[in-house]
């Protein structure tokens, strides 16, 4: 089949190789324009396009696909089938019709759950076991088509979104290779969504890093892997921000059998959340509305990701202190 592919970053072009590897013609690319990245500002390819170019597939790069004069192009391309992956625009009608075994999609989680931009970090931090790839026939919702194909991906736990992410992009290029051979022979059968089922995935936001002390230990761990590598959950610290990039929930046997006899010896009681509790040479634990968190690697304001034995070595660290606004 003639097949044109559409898509943008790492997750896509992992796709699009995989389909040029296993012979299909694909007929042309489409992702984002080029734009300015990093303190330079230089213009940097998409790595879908890197990868076109590599292989010497015309790219399409429309401000707007809706657009009479993309929709043109695209339409002489004469494509039997449109792959899309993780593309950044919202296809019209009008295109959703134009192929005649219609547009795919590869989508980053188990659906109909976690329809939306974010699947994979929205995953870790809602604590799931296990996550995978839907490949969907699209259609005017927001990733609401009929599935055509799903793989189990497990979440293990010290998965963050960056390692979910390149596991759910190898999974996904090897599952939309097996598809296509069977939705040209026709040997696929259509599953609705059932939409009572739907959960939706946000577009994320810097400020979804922002660390609530008041949370649970587990919560805000969940919210470390989930939100690297970014936008990286963060906190105030002697008035500027801190990144946490690893930490671990202290085990319950320890808490009980150490921190809470020290309580006890003491007379005192429970720290208010965000309160520094004890400090190795190795990490520095902090009170949580529920459990210890224990800090392993972090980032200074405007520095680099460091260990916390290097961070201790910069910035002394009691237990009394205080993270947080």
């Amino acid at each position: 089949m003639k097949i044109v592919f559409m898509g943008t970053p790492a997750f896509a072009k992992a796709a699009l190789e995989a389909i040029v590897a296993a012979g299909h013609e694909v007929v042309c690319v489409v992702t984002q324009p080029d734009r300015p990245k990093g303190r330079g500002r230089e213009v940097c390819f998409t790595p879908v396009k890197k990868a076109a170019l590599a292989h010497h597939i015309p790219v399409l790069a429309p401000t707007r696909i809706r657009t009479p004069e993309a929709v043109r192009q695209l339409s002489e391309y004469e494509a039997d089938l449109f792959v899309v992956a993780a593309f950044g625009q919202i296809l019209s009608p009008e295109i959703l019709r134009m192929p005649p075994y219609g547009c795919i999609n590869i989508h980053a989680s188990l659906l109909p759950k976690y329809r939306g931009a974010a699947p994979i970090q929205r995953a870790i931090l809602d604590g799931e076991t296990q996550t995978g790839v839907t490949i969907m026939q699209m259609d005017e919702g927001l990733d609401t088509g009929d599935m055509l194909a799903r793989v189990i991906v497990p979440i293990q736990p010290a998965d963050t979104a960056d390692s979910l992410h390149d596991k759910l992009m190898e999974a996904g290029a090897r599952l939309v290779v097996e598809t296509i051979p069977l939705i040209r022979e026709g040997k696929l059968i259509p599953e609705k969504q059932k939409d009572e089922d739907s959960t939706y995935a946000h577009m994320l936001r810097k400020s979804d890093g922002k660390i609530d002390w008041d949370k649970d230990a587990q919560t805000l761990e969940r919210l470390v892997r989930g939100l690297d590598s970014w936008p990286g959950a963060y906190t105030r610290f002697r008035g500027k921000n801190l990144k946490i990039w690893e930490a671990a929930v202290k085990s319950a046997a320890r808490e009980t059998t150490a921190d809470a006899e020290t309580e006890k010896q003491a007379g005192t009681a429970k720290s208010a959340p965000g309160t520094v509790t004890e400090v190795t040479k190795e990490t520095i634990e902090v009170q949580t509305g529920e459990g210890i968190l224990i800090l392993t690697s972090v980032q200074p304001e405007g520095k680099k990701r460091m260990p916390v034995k290097d961070f201790l070595l910069g910035y002394p660290v009691k237990p009394g202190e205080y993270f947080g606004a």
